[in-house]
């Protein structure tokens, strides 16, 4: 059945579509609209991610009720796909964008009379078998992942074996399951720079790395493995599986953020602990703001705050030079931050930040018009391989002494720089084991 036909359809049919950006999307239809003939979801739209669109979610996953998969629109065609079919739900399914952005969609979607629908966590939610501890932020970069490491790290010092989920990245294939345990997966299976700064930091651990598009057989898989499984957060979205300890991260160098975003106030709210990350880079006022917040929104919350720390393998590299920094490419553009650890350490070394802007090419130069607010830094994007192509090239273009990779995963082993490269690390002052301590007392009547 083609789009238009649908049109066609009997009106008790509740016609339907998904606004995504390839991850929450997804996981949506998947546990909430897939199997009921009561509804039926006509379109996805894309956003947030270069090249998710005009692709097709497939029959293997979209299942029998749509035997010819569901098409994928830009998200710019929504004025036209609303008013050219009889479209009664909208339902909003991306994550770390400003209650005013959501409800300037909200009024979009309601000025052509369509009900706009937020789908909550009871309802998308999976049950895992074996306890579940997750990760999640009021914002992207308040530093997810390095939690999730430490915690990975204690528990299998304590003899538990781990595995991570990793909320979705489908850039590339829509593939129901991956399983990454070891670099050659990552380098085969890994398409694009953003996976790879997930996986690759976790799977150097020695740790199995879980992730795709059907959460629902990714957990089956997951389960066979695992006594505790890590929910690894994207975005500032909420988890896809019931946690039994909900850690979210707030970040000091934005306060105020997690009460104006959505969902990362959701995340907030609900958490079990919160973790205000970078305390030593922010002020006593935004630290304050933050602890305000908290205790109006969730007093019942455990609270702790981590310092972070950064450090750098060839500081004689950056130290007084001209350096190009590349950064964590979702934190930069759309996480709003205008830089972040790279940039932090190259001014701490009193070096010179290049420009980038000058020497972008094409997909790198949209990236800067589109995200205006960006400083004196490079985005690692790589959507695609072109778009990876476009990275080396702009780094080969650059007038600049050395390279500052300030990724979480080692750029070197996807592109070519000629130019002396230094790696930075990023991490936190924190002790999580009075935390996991009685989490274990709880599932596995650990004793201390």
């Amino acid at each position: 059945m083609t789009f238009r036909e649908s049109r066609d359809l009997p009106q008790e049919r509740v016609d339907v579509i998904i606004l995504g950006a390839g991850g929450r999307d997804f996981h949506n239809f998947n546990t909430f609209y897939r199997d009921r003939p009561a509804y039926r979801v006509v379109a996805f739209t894309a956003t947030q991610i270069p090249y998710i669109a005009n692709r097709t979610y497939p029959p293997t996953l979209s299942g029998p009720l749509y035997p010819e998969g569901i098409p994928i629109y830009p998200e710019e065609d929504l004025p036209r796909l609303l008013s050219e079919n009889p479209i009664q739900q909208v339902v909003f399914s991306y994550s770390d964008v400003s209650h005013e952005e959501l409800m300037d969609k909200a009024s979009l979607v309601l000025s052509y009379g369509k009900q706009f629908i937020l789908l909550g966590p009871d309802q998308t939610m999976l049950n895992s078998r074996v306890p579940v501890i997750s990760v999640c932020a009021v914002r992207t970069g308040c530093g997810k992942s390095v939690v999730s490491r430490k915690i990975a790290s204690l528990l299998r010092q304590k003899g538990i074996q781990v595995a991570v989920i990793r909320h979705p990245m489908a850039y590339c294939t829509f593939e129901p399951v991956l399983r990454f345990s070891n670099m050659k997966e990552v380098d085969e299976g890994a398409c694009t720079l953003e996976e790879k700064e997930e996986f690759e930091p976790l799977v150097a651990m020695g740790l199995t790395v879980y992730a795709g598009v059907d959460y629902g057989e990714v957990l089956k898989a997951a389960e066979k493995e695992a006594q505790v499984l890590i929910w690894d957060g994207g975005n500032n979205d909420f988890p896809f599986i019931r946690p039994a300890l909900e850690i979210v991260l707030l970040d000091a160098l934005r306060p105020g953020h997690e009460k104006f975003y959505y969902p990362g106030e959701v995340n907030l709210r609900r958490a079990h602990l919160l973790i205000i990350t970078k305390v030593n880079e922010g002020t006593v006022e935004s630290l304050n703001q933050i602890r305000s917040n908290i205790a109006r929104v969730n007093p019942s919350a455990k609270v702790m705050e981590a310092a972070s720390f950064i450090d750098v393998d060839h500081p004689e590299w950056v130290r007084g030079k001209r350096v190009l920094v590349i950064e964590d490419g979702p934190t930069i553009t759309h996480g709003g931050m205008s830089d972040g650890a790279g940039a932090s350490l190259a001014r701490r070394l009193t070096a010179e930040l290049v420009d980038p802007r000058p020497y972008a090419v094409r997909s790198l130069k949209v990236v800067y018009e589109q995200y205006p607010h960006i400083g004196n830094v490079l985005p690692a994007m790589g959507y695609s391989e072109e778009q990876i192509q476009d990275l080396e090239e702009t780094i080969q273009k650059a007038n600049c002494d050395s390279v500052v990779i300030a990724t979480p995963a080692d750029l070197r082993r996807k592109i070519r720089i000629d130019r002396p490269t230094v790696r930075v690390t990023y991490d936190f002052k924190i002790d999580l084991e009075p935390i996991l301590n009685p989490f274990l007392r709880v599932w596995f009547n650990w004793t201390d």
